[in-house]
């Protein structure tokens, strides 16, 4: 049948094309609607990947054109403008163009055998008895009908399809622009730049990408208020980043939620599997989402491949995609979710104490051997055999007692 599809994603980003094209590549019959008319547009995040984590999905090196610039390290500031480094011998992460990687994956599924609908957005799902009824319209108005056996909702943070089948949706959502600027000066060209402080972004962070142009991607994420402002602001009055930014010029800019609570209690029901952003598969410490959500989507195909192999896409046998991603994700979570609770706790003048305590205390000798940004709960555990960690703790700690105290 035109019409119908044993498997329907919706979705078209990395996590919808990934889970895609890992379920073509088993010989299932999948069908993939996005919204949007072009794959990749607008662009949803500044891009920023580990290394690691994509060479264990099987992606790096990737295409020379998708990569915008590779990075050995991170400096971190305070409010203030204090900062410290972290330094590796060789690249940890790296910053892609988020509309050519997200096309890259969708030519990889199209390979496999996906296809793909554009500019055709998913409206409601209707469960009959043997198979799922997808209602969706086009940029026209015009409305049509597709069918299916499951669907894995693969729309991001917005939710909408999620809500609709009464699963509960993330929290603890932050607000985020990134912006593409040039005339950038006193770029850190191997080195991401990160900004913390209520002052500049309630509840998150601000960041500063070089790329190898010579222009930047700079954003920050704020749980109150209109991101936009807060840009400006960062921009133009933050000690350090005024030095860089104060003259920069915006080329383009995208706005984007991410949540910050974890993942959902329940990604799945009859016939429905979530991924990604909607299922909120993202890194509570950093907002990073984009390994995870690969990392997840692979582990949904899996269980879509296997239902539809023994023809049961019952709740009940979709429930072990969710123990699957909380076997590999749980601890990490759990371990991220308290770090960004307890930074939401910090005042600016603790972070500035923190900040100018990590400057003074730590080389960035100490910091080898952390490289993995994805599973941080496991970094974490690695740190605590480092000798100035326990120095490092009680500092933290104290600064923490005099925040939730006032002190």
């Amino acid at each position: 049948m035109e019409n119908f599809s044993e498997v329907i994603v919706i979705g078209g980003g990395p996590s919808g094309s990934f889970c895609a094209l890992n379920i073509a590549e088993k010989n299932v019959n999948v069908t993939v609607f996005e919204e949007h008319d072009e794959v990749g547009v607008p662009c949803h995040c500044a891009g920023h990947l580990s290394i690691k984590g994509l060479e264990n999905l099987g992606f790096y090196p990737l295409p020379e054109k998708l990569l915008e610039n590779v990075f050995y390290g991170a400096r971190i500031y305070s409010p203030k403008g204090s900062s410290f480094s972290i330094h590796f011998p060789s690249p940890v992460t790296c910053v892609v163009n988020r509309a050519l990687f997200d096309k890259h994956l969708s030519r990889l599924a199209r390979k496999a055998g996906a296809r793909y609908f554009l500019g055709e957005r998913v409206e409601r799902l209707n469960y009959r008895k043997e198979f799922v009824e997808v209602v969706a319209s086009k940029r026209t108005g015009e409305k049509f009908r597709f069918f299916g056996k499951i669907v894995v909702d693969a729309e991001g943070a917005a939710c909408r399809i999620l809500r609709q089948m009464g699963l509960t949706p993330p929290k603890n959502i932050v607000y985020c622009v990134n912006a593409e600027v040039e005339n950038v000066k006193d770029l850190e060209p191997d080195s991401v730049e990160v900004f913390l402080g209520n002052t500049y972004a309630p509840g998150f962070y601000a960041w500063l990408i070089p790329k190898r142009d010579g222009t930047a991607k700079v954003g920050l994420g704020t749980r109150v208020g209109n991101p936009r402002t807060f840009l400006k602001r960062f921009m133009k009055k933050h000690p350090a980043a005024y030095l860089k930014l104060g003259h920069a010029k915006i080329l383009r800019e995208n706005f984007h939620p991410i949540p910050l609570s974890g993942p959902i209690k329940k990604a799945y029901a009859d016939g429905f599997i979530a991924v990604g952003d909607a299922a909120s598969q993202v890194k509570p410490t950093t907002g990073g989402g984009v390994i995870l959500g690969l990392n997840c989507a692979k582990m949904a195909a899996n269980v879509v491949v296997k239902a539809a192999e023994s023809k049961d896409f019952s709740a009940k046998f979709l429930s072990a995609y969710q123990k699957d991603f909380m076997k590999i994700l749980g601890f990490d979570m759990c371990v991220m979710r308290e770090a960004r609770r307890i930074l939401n706790l910090m005042s600016d003048s603790h972070l500035n104490n923190l900040i100018d305590f990590c400057g003074k205390t730590f080389s960035e000798d100490d910091f080898q051997g952390l490289e993995d940004i994805d599973f941080q709960g496991k970094t974490l555990l690695e740190a605590l055999k480092k000798p100035k960690s326990t120095l490092a703790i009680a500092y933290f700690v104290t600064l923490i007692f005099r925040s939730a105290f006032k002190v």
